[in-house]
């Protein structure tokens, strides 16, 4: 017999691999986790039977010749299976998207294509091959990719997502049946909780990253947790999010993470919790311990493992080229054209920032005929500045919450460095560069960067 399976409490990424992977190799049979995640339930009740999946029982007595494994490469996510097959002379063969994980199976034939989903890399075979598929698998495979690539938002979002997408939707899939799929708080409950969860959120800093927590004892575990924490994050966003929730009946406590910063990886942080996924989703489930126990131990653990957060002073330029107060605009905009820069901070004769003068200020003098009035007279006073330890996401919020396109950097009063928009960006695209560069390092074929002309 030749299968096709998924991770253990299958997403709607993993379902959408397996419909997709089902034209790859038509002769094998899926086989589904007994555990299914609470947002695919819905798909997996409405296209059951086109999923026709196997039970993992019925594995049992089979010679198992060749297994296909979808969106993980890890044993402990697909043991499950295992315990019904008993022959070890399988040929196996990978599909999956996740760089950091463990590769339990070295033998196996590994397509690791970096995107946003899991079920692209499959799309791209088959747009590859020129297989046609039918509208309802392209509904369950482009509901995989809008869940994994969070709507097209996440950061390992690639041009081939798109590309998949777009293959689908002229396949027929119906969009109007994946916005339903995706309906994050469709539940009274959820609703509830969701409610609590706001109320029970603890506010931190650790090493300049916005952090937020929720912990909460619960007599039995509820269908739909993951979609709650989803939303919860998304309303506050914040650097940082975990939900912990500990399950009185069962003895166990589930943390669940989401992130949106480059420099803290979530698998690897939930790793040392016996869990895993991605850098920016991952979760954890911890047996035989109290709750309260875990959660004061990943406080701790967070304390020792995030890295500090990158401040203003690392990135910012200097020595900063500064007008004085006294200069006319005459002067002033000659020096502008000689340094090529479109604004100057403004400083008296102590050195002490009183202003900041650009191309426009000077622009109303020369209609006014004033080019010899001081650049006082035209400055904006009106300043917006930060210290020297202010963390990139501050610099982020006041560079485009106040439509500023310099930002002085200032200590005891003096300007000690100037941080454009220039330098932001920069800053974005070398951080970028450094996560190419890894990939690349184990072994990942990383593709050319969109260009954009926006």
């Amino acid at each position: 017999m030749k299968i096709i399976v998924g991770h253990s409490n299958m997403d709607l990424d993993c379902m959408g691999s397996i419909v997709l992977a089902k034209y790859l190799f038509p002769d094998h049979k899926p086989v589904k986790s007994r555990l299914v995640h609470p947002v695919a339930k819905k798909l997996q009740n409405l296209y059951q039977n086109q999923l026709n999946f196997l039970n993992p029982k019925e594995l049992k007595g089979e010679h198992i010749e060749r297994m296909v494994i979808l969106d993980t490469r890890t044993y402990s996510r697909v043991k499950e299976y295992f315990e019904f097959i008993h022959n070890d002379d399988i040929e196996y063969e990978i599909y999956d998207h996740h760089p950091n994980d463990e590769v339990s199976f070295p033998n196996a034939q590994l397509h690791a294509l970096p995107c946003g989903s899991n079920t692209t890399q499959l799309g791209q075979e088959i747009m590859r091959r020129g297989i046609q598929i039918t509208p309802e698998d392209a509904t369950i495979a482009l509901t995989g990719i809008y869940a994994d690539t969070g709507n097209f938002t996440h950061e390992n979002v690639v041009q081939k997502d798109f590309e998949v997408s777009g293959f689908l939707i002229e396949a027929g899939a119906s969009l109007k049946l994946v916005k339903t799929f995706l309906t994050p708080l469709a539940g009274k409950y959820q609703i509830t909780l969701f409610h609590e969860l706001l109320n029970r959120l603890e506010y931190r800093t650790i090493h300049g990253h916005q952090v937020i927590t929720s912990y909460w004892e619960i007599e039995t575990e509820s269908e739909g947790i993951g979609a709650v924490v989803e939303k919860v994050f998304e309303v506050e966003n914040q650097d940082v999010y975990f939900g912990i929730f500990h399950f009185t009946h069962k003895k166990k406590t589930l943390i669940i993470a989401r992130n949106q910063k480059d420099n803290i990886h979530l698998n690897e942080i939930l790793k040392d919790f016996g869990g895993g996924g991605h850098e920016k989703a991952a979760s954890a489930t911890v047996k035989n311990e109290l709750g309260k126990a875990v959660y004061d131990k990943l406080l701790e653990y967070l304390d020792k493992i995030l890295a500090p957060a990158v401040t203003a002073v690392e990135i910012m330029s200097r020595p900063v080229k500064v007008m004085d107060a006294s200069a006319s605009l005459l002067e002033a905009s000659k020096y502008m054209e000689e340094v090529s820069h479109t604004g100057l901070p403004v400083v008296d004769t102590d050195h002490h920032l009183v202003g900041f003068l650009t191309l426009r200020d000077i622009m109303k003098g020369r209609r006014a005929n004033q080019m010899h009035a001081p650049v006082k007279a035209y400055m904006n006073k009106q300043l917006i500045t930060a210290q020297p330890e202010v963390t990139i996401r501050q610099v982020e919020e006041l560079l485009f919450g106040n439509n500023i396109g310099h930002l002085p950097i200032v200590s005891e009063g003096q300007i000690v460095g100037i941080l454009t928009r220039a330098d932001y960006l920069n800053f974005r695209q070398t951080e970028s560069k450094k996560r190419q560069a890894v990939l690349q390092d184990i072994g990942f074929n990383v593709p050319e960067p969109v260009k954009s002309y926006y």
